[in-house]
């Protein structure tokens, strides 16, 4: 600190940059113009040098300032969020973190990559209980290629058991492909991930994604009626790659994609898995996986 107070550059950028200096500016603009009408005698070559010094230096101050700092865009229109509130708590962390980014946010989307996205995730799960969103509810649905993967997102499994512990309620729904279903180490990494939510009070469902439409398997997560978060790029093991995007308009079609999707009844997300495991998880427990009897009972499903 002592070598950046000795710097002369240093001092007169700091200068430049300072607010006080900025108010000084803007009074002695006004009252050299107001002492030179005052004043009988004025040299008016005098008093439009003043004024122009003043004009410059101002003017340099401003142009360091946009150089030296971040200027962060307001929303074009808070109410057009569908979670005003939360879409404000959430922009405000983005704006102190500063996420890669971040200036999309202002209109009411905002895409982060790689390791960013696990972070965001948890953050979106937490600010659900600050902002008091209605109703505080998660719905989930998960192309689920590699159970393993899900079980190291420590951090956002974290945010979901606090958030279920708050008294919030979230459905998952775990999306695999026919053949995945047939395999004994994918069947037992799956209804381990499976085990670990319901331990946290998840509702959890199951769906062939081999059955589903193009825009219904999809990686999302709906937050109450306020955001959701599309997984468009799977991350790896380590998030060294992967992309998401952030939405905090038109909420409530993606809700009504996953209540279609989800379903009631017997044909309901949570009857198949159940249907499902009630099949692999005794081959399981017993050592005897026997593909033929899985083939069966994911057919029937």
């Amino acid at each position: 600190m002592p070598d950046q107070r000795r710097d002369p550059l240093t001092r007169i950028t700091n200068a430049l940059g300072s607010p006080v200096l900025g108010a000084v500016i803007g009074i002695a603009g006004l009252v050299t113009p107001v002492i030179g009408w005052a004043v009988d005698r004025v040299n008016l070559k005098v008093l439009l040098v003043v004024q122009g010094v003043l004009i410059l230096v101002l003017a340099a101050g401003h142009l360091w300032t946009r150089r030296a700092y971040i200027h962060l865009r307001r929303a074009n229109n808070l109410k057009a969020m569908d979670d005003a509130q939360y879409y404000d708590l959430v922009r405000a962390h983005l704006e102190r973190e500063l996420i890669s980014d971040y200036g999309e946010i202002a209109d009411g989307h905002l895409r982060v990559y790689a390791s960013e996205v696990p972070r965001l995730s948890a953050l979106l799960v937490t600010t659900l209980t600050d902002a008091h969103s209605e109703p505080q509810r998660i719905l989930a649905a998960d192309l689920t290629t590699n159970p393993q993967l899900l079980n190291l997102r420590r951090e956002y499994f974290a945010a979901n058991r606090r958030f279920t512990e708050a008294g919030g309620t979230i459905n998952r729904l775990f999306i695999a492909y026919r053949d995945d279903l047939l395999k004994q180490d994918f069947a037992s990494a799956l209804l381990e991930l499976i085990g670990r939510h319901r331990d946290i009070g998840v509702t959890c469902g199951l769906a062939v994604r081999d059955r589903l439409r193009a825009d219904e398997a999809v990686d999302y997560v709906v937050f109450a009626g306020a955001a959701v978060l599309v997984e468009e790029e799977q991350g790896d093991a380590d998030y060294t790659k992967g992309r998401s995007s952030v939405y905090f308009k038109g909420i409530d079609r993606w809700r009504t994609r996953f209540e279609g999707v989800w379903g009631t009844g017997a044909d309901s997300a949570p009857r198949v898995l159940q249907a499902y495991e009630g099949t692999a998880r005794p081959m399981l427990d017993a050592g005897s996986w026997d593909e033929a009897r899985a083939t069966r009972a994911v057919d029937a499903l």
